[in-house]
């Protein structure tokens, strides 16, 4: 850790509004779009998870870092958040099986925190004004030249980033030799306990970058499509968009998650948009639709399907599942297709299991299909 006489830093909003505190990691400069996480724990797996790529987050828990690192609980190779926001940045873990301190992780990654704030001020400024811009500097302490950085800095709306932390080359997972199951995923960033849900299943699954086309797709003559979550603003992803119509014709099982939600409803022609704030944390109450039953689900979205634009598609489209706080759409299915999606995270790393069951749907749909 830095010495007390020279660990100041800045934390910067688009808007004006700035903090002081401490630096945590390295020592550097950071900028990206500021977002707030609710869960009290997980919280190695947001920082590896591909769809904050981009982003600085602000931990709601007051404590980060009291459990360790332990590398496996990693959910991609990568940390993938642009800074971290916290109170209180813990480097001495109680976990004996931890790997590492989450100093030495920051460390060795090049990641820049800012600890010792009053989250619960920046949370509600969030809450109140919206997502923005954000920059983090423990190396200038000017304002001024602050703001002329961020300025810099492109909006999240408009960006598209899953090519970014997409794979470079196509590979798989599972068991191809005992396997009955293929499936091609799609990774706009796809987080390794999603495929986990899928490969324990006994599903064998390619996965494939995010800007292959359709037709190099077809070559592995998949039984289903998965669509991954991910970054950045699916509007910007036309590319995607297209391979996705052209998927949507062989008829055959398609999930999609996050990202992959907002991709499959623009392909059937309905909106998307920029949410106030999104929704991360993993205690989000979730409603089902066809059973009645409520989910406590894990999210992190900062886009949403445009529920007036549903309406103009109920004769193709169905609302399958709905968020309980703000009634934001959460699930839907296609009429006339084997394809379904939803914003949330079942596969949770971090959050509950109470979504589990649809991989299990997924799968149920694959074989219905393969008969």
């Amino acid at each position: 850790m830095q010495s007390s006489s020279n660990n100041k830093a800045i934390l910067l909003l688009d808007d004006g509004t700035f903090f002081e505190g401490k630096v945590g990691g390295k020592r550097g400069t950071t900028h990206g779009e500021i977002c707030f996480n609710t869960g009290m724990t997980g919280y190695q797996e947001i920082f590896t998870d591909p769809s904050y790529f981009g982003q600085i987050i602000v931990t709601t828990n007051v404590h980060v870092g009291n459990y360790g690192i332990k590398n496996i609980e990693d959910e991609s190779g990568d940390i993938q958040i642009n800074g971290l926001i916290c109170k209180s940045y813990v480097e001495d873990f109680s976990r004996p099986q931890a790997d590492q301190s989450i100093q030495e992780y920051f460390e060795q990654a090049g990641l820049t925190c800012i600890y010792d704030i009053d989250t619960r001020a920046v949370v509600k400024h969030i809450r109140d004004r919206g997502a923005m811009n954000c920059i983090i500097s423990s190396e200038i302490l000017d304002i001024n030249e602050l703001k002329t950085l961020l300025a810099k800095v492109p909006s999240m709306e408009g960006l598209e980033l899953a090519s970014k932390v997409s794979t470079d080359e196509v590979y798989d997972l599972g068991d191809e030799e005992n396997s009955d199951l293929k499936i091609a995923v799609l990774d706009f960033g796809t987080k390794r306990n999603i495929l986990e849900c899928m490969t324990s299943r006994g599903a064998y699954c390619k996965i494939f970058p995010a800007e292959t086309s359709a037709e190099q797709i077809r070559k592995f003559n998949p039984d289903g499509y998965f669509l991954s979550n991910g970054p950045g603003d699916p509007s910007a992803m036309d590319y995607a968009v297209n391979t996705v119509k052209e998927l949507l014709k062989d008829n055959k099982p398609t999930f999609g998650i996050c990202l992959g939600h907002q991709l499959l409803a623009l392909a059937v022609g309905i909106k998307t948009y920029k949410m106030h704030h999104g929704h991360r944390g993993i205690n989000h109450p979730v409603i089902n639709l066809n059973t009645g039953t409520c989910e406590v689900t894990s999210q992190n979205h900062g886009f949403g399907v445009d529920p007036n634009d549903i309406m103009a598609h109920k004769d193709t489209v169905s609302i399958t599942h709905k968020n309980l706080n703000d009634d934001s759409i959460e699930g839907i299915r296609l009429k006339d297709k084997p394809a379904f999606s939803v914003q949330y995270h079942p596969e949770a790393a971090p959050g509950p299991h109470d979504s589990r069951y649809l991989f299990d749907d997924f799968i149920s749909l694959i074989k219905e299909h393969q008969n």
